[in-house]
């Protein structure tokens, strides 16, 4: 989760290191520091809380030098605090890390017997530790530090530096990514690629197992094994424009709007003009897939529960949709004939990684859904779908959301037309909605002020239900998921039906009631569940479109005015009051709605 970047440059070092932090600061915010070689000597500067704190220290008490490592922190092992803060250091040895080190408690007590005084809570400082009990006993920096990554058991990207090396910096990987720049006549080390950009358009990125040292000269990668290991060097595009808010208040609110336009780039890399679904190669056979494994996290695990209906009603290809956290310590069998897919926003979250892991050679066909080309997750499938959403910097998950939401329907209709469960104008019609998402979004996006006075008045409130049926009950679950995330409202999801089996306890005059329900096949049967909670005086907001809004709209406490879309495409057009209701309530609030507290974009850590 957290962020970590190093340069070894030809320019003062310090003002690099929190640019770059800037671009990985979604990754954590808890606490944020710097170390620096200047004149063969090793110093640091930390600060708790936002990368701002870290600039202010460092106006006031600045680090010279030409040779550095940053870190921006997801508290772990210690909460918050300047003495927990990375780097962290042990004698003439600093250490950045991203990750746990799960046997970090075995290694401390063997420090302690030799004489070591620890200062922090953290896991962390004890890498810096044991490689100073390394260089304590004759080692050269690059041998304490490989010494020492030998050590470590959990998941790690590391980058350590050493006092009178100022043209060094030994780096390492372990379950979490880590990327290599290649600059002219200087080197960069990052979480990931955008860190870099600014830097440089080379990137190696380090495979699992993988160690690196790092001079300005260039980068000698060792594997797991201590083979060199030939890593290729990629040269990579990514839009600085992307990484603004372009007029915007939050990176949310710009990604809210960008959604027509990436759904737009989604849509032109996969359907050709001919209306023909197109996937890279290796393309899948679907007819010789008997059932699909999905799994993922968070906002992308309510994606596979989106599409699980669709892959069912429109392909009849059963499927299973899991939690990656839970997944692979359930050990489920995995029999013949089955696909697992895997749906990620940062291709990197952990908890997805290892669930992949744990399906190799057991799938017939390992397939991600992702939005960096580049990730693990990516790197390590069959076939990886992109969705070309663009960099999402806000926390809460929105056009990567959308954008995966169309990449599974896409892969759906691809896979309902090889098993022959559509008709050929069945077919069309699915398209022509695909088609129609982006100017949909818009329409959507055009109710703007009607969601912002709704989400005022439901910032009063302490407590708020989300109801949907059918494909609606996986948004309303994203529905209370956005809200929790960044307003600190407790929200609750239930499938309409489920109302009376025991939620139903909980309305009163006090709780708002979220009711997601286009007037399609299931409508009458939701604006039942509806009226069972305005009896009992439940304040219900209810987004559906024109017809359902002149069927059902009499009596309700606020409501929301959709455009009409087919109905395959109304769960990808109904995320939007998903996003702008939370969006808005939490501005409402005045919480920080791109950096929310005790969360970080990219889960690298189980």
């Amino acid at each position: 989760m957290c962020g970590i970047v190093g340069v070894l440059g030809s320019h003062e070092v310090a003002p690099i290191l929190v640019e770059a932090l800037k671009r990985l600061e979604y990754r954590g915010y808890d606490s944020a520091g710097i170390a620096t070689i200047n004149d063969g000597v090793l110093d640091r500067r930390r600060a708790v809380g936002k990368l701002v704190n870290l600039s202010d220290r460092l106006v006031h008490d600045p680090l010279a030098g030409k040779s550095g490592i940053g870190h921006t922190r997801w508290a772990t092992h210690g909460g918050p605090s300047e003495t927990n803060a990375h780097p962290h250091r042990a004698g003439s040895v600093a250490v950045v890390h991203n990750g746990i080190i799960e046997n970090f408690r075995e290694l401390r007590a063997e420090m302690a017997e030799v004489g070591l005084q620890f200062e922090t809570e953290t896991d962390t400082e004890t890498v810096a530790m044991l490689a100073q009990h390394h260089l304590n006993k004759g080692l050269s920096p690059v041998e304490a530090a490989f010494k020492t990554i030998d050590r470590l058991e959990g998941a790690f990207a590391l980058a350590f530096l050493f006092d009178g090396e100022s043209d060094l910096i030994v780096a390492a990987r372990k379950g979490s990514p880590l990327a290599i720049g290649h600059g002219a006549g200087e080197m960069f080390v990052g979480s990931d690629a955008i860190a870099l950009a600014p830097l440089t358009d080379r990137i190696t990125y380090l495979e699992e197992g993988d160690r690196a040292v790092v001079t300005r000269a260039g980068v000698e990668i060792r594997d797991a094994h201590g083979a060199l290991a030939n890593r290729e060097v990629r040269q990579i595009q990514i839009d600085d424009a992307r990484i603004d808010k372009a007029g915007h208040k939050h990176f949310m609110a710009k990604e809210i709007a960008e959604q027509p336009t990436v759904l737009s780039a989604t849509l032109a890399n996969y359907l050709g003009s001919d209306d023909q679904i197109t996937l890279p190669d290796p393309g899948i056979d679907f007819t010789s897939i008997d059932r699909l494994t999905m799994v993922a996290c968070g906002t992308a695990y309510y994606a596979c529960l989106t599409a699980k209906y669709w892959f069912e009603q429109i392909a009849r290809l059963p499927v299973e949709v899991d939690v990656a956290s839970e997944f692979r310590y359930r050990e489920p069998p995995i029999p013949g004939r089955t696909l697992a897919l895997f749906v990620s926003q940062s291709g990197e979250t952990a908890d997805t990684l290892a669930a992949l892991r744990y399906c190799e050679g057991k799938a017939d066909k390992i397939v991600s859904v992702i939005n960096v080309p580049e990730s693990s997750i990516a790197r390590e499938s069959d076939l990886a779908l992109p969705i070309f959403a663009g960099v999402e910097v806000g926390v809460a998950s929105t056009k990567a959301f959308t954008c995966q939401l169309t990449v599974l329907l896409m892969l759906v209709l691809k896979a309902a037309q090889a098993r022959g469960t559509i008709s050929a104008a069945q077919m069309s019609g699915h398209v022509a909605a695909l088609r129609a998402i982006p100017a949909m979004i818009n329409l959507a996006i055009a109710q703007n002020d009607a969601m912002a006075k709704t989400a005022r008045k439901l910032s009063e409130a302490r407590d708020i239900l989300f109801l949907g049926r059918g494909q609606m009950y996986p948004l309303a679950l994203e529905g209370a998921l956005k809200l929790k995330e960044i307003s600190y409202i407790h929200a609750e999801a239930y499938a309409s039906g489920e109302l009376k089996h025991g939620p139903i306890a909980l309305i009163d005059k006090h709780v708002p009631v979220v009711v997601m329900a286009p007037k399609d096949t299931l409508f009458d049967k939701t604006v039942s569940n509806m009226q069972e909670v305005m009896a009992r005086k439940g304040k219900v907001v209810l987004i559906t479109d024109n017809d359902g809004l002149k069927e059902a709209g009499d009596g309700v406490w606020a409501d929301i005015t959709m455009p009409d879309c087919p109905d395959i495409i109304a769960p990808i057009v109904y995320a939007v009051p998903a996003q702008l209701l939370a969006y808005h309530t939490a501005v409402a609030k005045g919480t920080d709605v791109d950096q929310p507290r005790n969360l970080a974009k990219s889960v690298t850590v189980e």
